[in-house]
């Protein structure tokens, strides 16, 4: 079997997820101090609902060998299933289909494929992965349940911040929200053990469906001395469309590892 290629990195980050100009979100006024309990109340009464979508979508990944920018079409079913087409230069190059309970993706160059659960990505990626958490970030929301923990706010840069009471032993996390819309703002976790930092920045939302929904978003992925840049426009997104979820893994492919 094959090791993991670069091309699965980018599909996967680009659903897990400095474009071009978006509506960006007012900030001119002062912030009014919230208890943590309400700003999380907001944050989840602001939650973009909907039953499905069809996005097309600018992903340009960029670490220290490589820079590539695939156009891809993001569709997805609420709690149910979020697939993904790369392409390059009009020519399909990969494909994935996320469940609740499987992660299946493959590419074309390389003629590899994938085919498990989230267990093999979360020991990868060293932090807990899940349906949930690849749905909520790219709706511009917690990926983390902050109703299930004590936190405490407090206002930085014209934006409400969130901390935990009690960080989790394996890594801290700090989450800033916009106070006009409770949308995230910025999701950061750290593993000092490790020398990994993850910091998703929502620089900018646009209007779906009357709904804040992202524009623009931004993923830093350190670790060591290494960094990965991730970047992810919406170009454009339609609301609760008929999709369907073409995925069938070609014959004669090659099942990667992940190391």
């Amino acid at each position: 079997m094959k090791k993991i290629g670069y091309g699965m990195l980018i599909v996967l980050a680009s659903v897990l997820l400095h474009g071009c100009k978006g509506t960006k979100v007012a900030t001119g006024t002062a912030v009014q101090k919230l208890k943590a309990e309400k700003i999380i109340a907001n944050h989840y009464t602001k939650s973009f609902n909907y039953n499905t979508l069809n996005a097309r979508v600018k992903v340009r990944y960029e670490d220290a060998d490589k820079s590539v920018s695939p156009n891809v079409t993001l569709r997805m079913e609420k709690d149910k299933k979020i697939w993904v087409s790369a392409k390059v230069l009009g020519i399909t190059v990969a494909k994935a289909l996320i469940t609740p309970t499987k992660v299946s993706y493959y590419e074309k160059i390389t003629n590899t494929y994938f085919d498990g659960d989230f267990k093999l990505l979360s020991e990868w990626l060293g932090t807990s992965l899940d349906f949930e958490k690849v749905q909520q970030l790219l709706l511009g929301q917690a990926i983390f349940d902050l109703r299930t923990e004590k936190y405490q706010s407090d206002i930085d840069q014209q934006h409400y911040q969130l901390v935990p009471k009690k960080q989790l032993a394996l890594f801290e996390r700090l989450f800033l929200v916009y106070p006009a819309t409770y949308k995230m703002h910025t999701q950061q976790l750290k593993q000092h053990s490790e020398k990994r930092d993850l910091t998703i920045t929502y620089e900018s939302y646009q209007k779906v469906g009357n709904q804040d929904f992202p524009k623009n978003i931004h993923i830093r992925a350190v670790e060591g001395v290494d960094t990965t840049t991730i970047q992810v426009e919406y170009r454009a997104v339609d609301y609760n469309p008929k999709v369907s979820f073409p995925f069938k893994i070609p014959s004669g492919y090659e099942q990667v590892t992940i190391e």
